[in-house]
This record gives C-alpha cells, structure tokens and sequence, in this order.
C-alpha cells in the first residue's frame, strides 16, 4: 500500500484552520502575540530546509506566513502550522526530541503528523545538523535514558510506566484480540482482528507447535496469543509478564475461555525462568530489554529452549546505518513512551542471538503492516477518546499518544524501522 494511501486515512480532527496555542495545563487559547514580520534566526532553519528536494512542506508561520520545501513530486506532501515562534527555536536548540515536545504542548500542529515524520526522514541527509539539536541537549536526554536501565527493578518499573495505564484504557481502542503489537496483513480489506490472527497463526506454523507441547511465551501481554495457540493445540503454555494490570487480565481472559488448566501466567522476570520448554514465543518485548540485556535476553532463550526446540521473537528493528545516532541520542519514544527502550537493528538480533548459540532459522519483515496497524489504532484512539478522557486523561496525553501513534507510523512508511519475525533454533 502506498504512503498516499495509508497515511490519509482516518486522519485525527485537528484542523490548520482552527488550529490554536493551547495552554495544556489549563485548556485555554493563548492569544497570538507573533510579531508582523519573521524573527531574523528565521534564517538558521529556512537555510538548511531550502536544501531539501523529496516531497513538500508546507510551512504556516504565526504572523501568517506560508512557506514551501523541497518539491512536490508525489513521494509525500506535509504541512505544518506553526502556532508559537518557540517550536522553531526549540527545533533548532533542541532538535527533534524538542519538536516533539512542542506538538505536545501545543506549539505547532498538523493534519497528518506521520507525513511530517516521513518528509524528515526522507530528507534526513540534508537536515542531519538542524535535527541533531545541541550537544548540550542530547547530552541530557542520554543521561535521562540511561536512568531507565533495565535491571530486574529498573524493568518492572518501565513496564509499569507504560502498561498498568489501565486494562480499560487499552480495550478502548485496541481490537477484540487486545493485541498491542503489529499485525499481519494479507489483504487490502483484511480487518485488524483477522490480520492479528494471521500474525499469531504465521509464528504457530513456522514454530511446527503440535499438541502436548511446552510452550514459554515471553511477554504475554493480555493473553491475545496464548488464547489463540490454545483454541488450535493441546498444549501446556506458560506466560510471564512484568505488568499487573496484564498479569489480571490474562487469567481472567483464559480461565473464561475454559484454559484454566492449562495455561499459567505468572509476575515473573524472564531472567528467573525455570525450566526447559519445546517453543518459547516472544512478541515485540525485546525492545523493551535495553541494549546492555540483550546477551542475557538470548542466554535465556538459549537455556530454556530443550535440544532441537525453537523461539520465535516478534521485534521492531531500526535500520542499522542509524543505530549509532539512535544510540547516541534517546529519541521521543524512549523519552516519553517507552523509558529504558532500545531498538535494536535485525544484523545486531542475528548476531546477539548467534553468539548465544542459537540457530538462524529464518526471518520475515512486515514494516507496511505495522504502519498500517498503527493507522488504525490511531483512528481508534481518537473516535473513542470522549470515553477515553473519562478516564482521567488529559489533553496533553491525548496529543502525546498521537504523536507517539502517528511518529511510529512515520518511521514505518519511510523504513527508518521495520519489524521482523525471526525464527531461531537450539541445536539438538
């Protein structure tokens, strides 16, 4: 599916033509104070955007200004409406992470956020120096990641931060599986639960599970696979999760579904598992590890597989010519939404894995799913979020998951990252 096609569906009700500064903390428009004409450190950003030459941007400045950059050649079209001077001079100072913060406060706006993140990936060369911000502020969100390492603490506090948000909340918008991981599409018209299914019946298959199975899944989350696996094979499948708030709704989902008795789920850290298991299943938690655990991580996988088992391992990957950047300097998601996070590139999961003596069985990258499951997420995050404000949510937050929503989206579309199913095998 083309990036025209995904990114203009469903796009989020903010409109450039209402668009107003928000006070987030308050709710109330602040008035536009913006002097007539531009501020001479205009220039600073103009000059390095006037050397771009994939797709248009649109700019729209507070004294009403629109400006233009790069060409308008079909690859992809953003437009930005700047609401207060500072979210340029946050740009420039602070670099993208800053730009991400001043969409959340309110500073600037856009129809289709992810368009604008596929623009500045696809022009990334050109605005390597304007997006990098300072050495002062990268310095310091380094510094704020690295207080979110992943220690057997760290990691329950990281995954509390993000996932006990509350079961109400995530059933809001997630489909009827409550799977909060990419799906698998095969068809134009294929809806969000059916592609999920395909997503976890591709992992069956390829795994050859058969009844009277040991399965481990590493990261369970709401119990979306395991119910699934169980409904096909008679199997004993255990699932471990950092996550109360999982934790609850897991048991309660399989001991409806009749599984009670063969489906154990358990508030465990995958370094303290025990045992030894025919398959151990693993769906997009490996990125929420941390780089210096990713040894350990497969250590574990190798240890808990019996000779001749397998594992499969769901897990978003960033493009291996950026890692170091990334490395370098935590970006939006590692800041706000997944604290302690690392993406690691598919040539470092080959390697990490291959050093702990596991065999490379195969991989299969699917990044147009993912953009286009988060297309759909973010559609349902917005149609529900009267319901969802209800629950003590707040403007700010709402703009922060659609930034989040919509920049993952981004990165997907333009191939910054991808995600891959990977198959690994314990020799026998």
């Amino acid at each position: 599916m083309s990036s025209n096609t995904l990114s203009s569906q469903n796009q989020p009700s903010d409109s450039l033509t209402r668009s107003v500064a928000v006070d987030i903390k308050t709710g109330t428009a602040i008035p536009n104070r913006s002097p007539a004409t531009a501020p001479r450190w205009l220039t600073r950003l103009t000059e390095p955007l006037s050397a771009v030459s994939e797709g248009l941007l649109i700019l729209q400045l507070p004294n009403g200004d629109n400006l233009s950059f790069g060409a308008d050649n079909g690859l992809v079209r953003a437009t930005v409406k700047v609401n207060r001077w500072r979210a340029l001079r946050r740009l420039l100072s602070g670099g993208t992470l800053s730009w991400s913060e001043g969409f959340v406060e309110g500073d600037w706006d856009s129809p289709n956020v992810a368009a604008v993140i596929t623009w500045a990936l696809a022009n990334e060369d050109a605005l390597t120096k304007l997006l990098a911000g300072s050495r002062i502020s990268r310095f310091l969100s380094l510094f704020r990641h690295r207080r979110n390492a992943n220690s057997k603490r760290g990691s329950r506090k990281n995954i509390t931060f993000h996932y006990d948000l509350g079961n109400d909340f995530y059933r809001a918008w997630l489909d009827d599986t409550m799977t909060y991981s990419s799906a698998l599409f095969t068809a134009p018209l294929q809806s969000l639960a059916s592609a999920q299914a395909t997503k976890y019946q591709n992992i069956i298959d390829e795994l050859d599970i058969q009844d009277g199975s040991r399965v481990l899944e590493v990261g369970c989350g709401w119990g979306g696979f395991a119910e699934h696996l169980l409904q096909q094979r008679q199997v004993q499948l255990e699932g471990i999760t950092l996550s109360h708030e999982q934790l609850a709704f897991a048991r309660q989902r399989l001991e409806a579904a009749g599984y009670a008795d063969t489906a154990r789920f358990s508030l465990t850290d995958y370094r303290d598992t025990q045992g030894q298991y025919d398959h151990i299943v693993s769906i997009e938690m490996l990125e929420a590890v941390g780089q210096e655990y990713w040894d350990t991580y497969f250590k574990t996988l190798y240890q808990r597989l019996k000779p001749g088992g397998s594992a499969a391992v769901q897990v978003i990957t960033i493009d291996e010519k950026r890692f170091r950047g990334y490395c370098e300097s935590p970006d939006f998601i590692q800041t706000y939404i997944f604290p302690g996070g690392m993406l690691p590139s598919i040539e470092r999961v080959q390697a990490h894995s291959g050093k702990a003596g596991l065999e490379w069985r195969g991989a299969l990258a699917f990044g147009d799913s993912y953009a286009r499951t988060l297309a759909e997420w973010n559609q349902r995050f917005h149609a529900t979020w009267p319901s969802v404000s209800k629950q003590g949510f707040d403007e700010r937050f709402r703009r922060l998951w659609r930034y989040y929503l919509e920049y993952c989206e981004g990165g997907f579309l333009a191939g910054s990252i991808n995600v891959y199913q990977v198959f690994l095998r314990k020799p026998a």
